[in-house]
């Protein structure tokens, strides 16, 4: 499993609903909504580094699998997360009422985000 790299949000299906979904307010979904074009990936074993651009901010969560790590989200919220390996190429971090899994596939890394009955995804490309 190569989670490393440096990948450019490709598309997206369902974020808003999502976003909802989790009570953010209608200003927050417009503020955020079409920020974290890009994510940076840095795996060493089972530790990890995650840099998240929100356009002039950059939100950098380091994690281990198997150990609850403390994230920042994208609005500055702290939470504490879990993180764990699926198969050979699936990392799901299970946070505060959501679920992300991103599955690496060839180039791509395809994320499943779920919070409930709501679910969104996105597709990151490697660049």
């Amino acid at each position: 499993m190569a989670f490393s790299g440096k990948y450019e949000l490709e598309s997206q299906e369902n974020f808003e609903q999502l976003m909802k979904a989790l009570g953010l307010s209608d200003n927050t979904i417009q503020k955020y909504k079409d920020l974290g074009r890009v994510i940076e990936l840095t795996q060493n074993g089972k530790s990890f580094q995650a840099i998240y651009n929100y356009g002039s901010k950059a939100i950098t969560n380091e994690f281990t699998i198997g150990q609850e790590s403390e994230f920042v989200t994208f609005t500055g919220h702290r939470v504490k997360a879990l993180a764990k390996i699926e198969g050979e190429n699936k990392l799901v971090i299970t946070m505060d009422g959501l679920t992300a899994a991103m599955e690496l596939s060839g180039d791509k890394i395809i994320e499943t985000l779920t919070n409930g009955e709501t679910t969104a995804k996105k597709i990151w490309k490697r660049i």
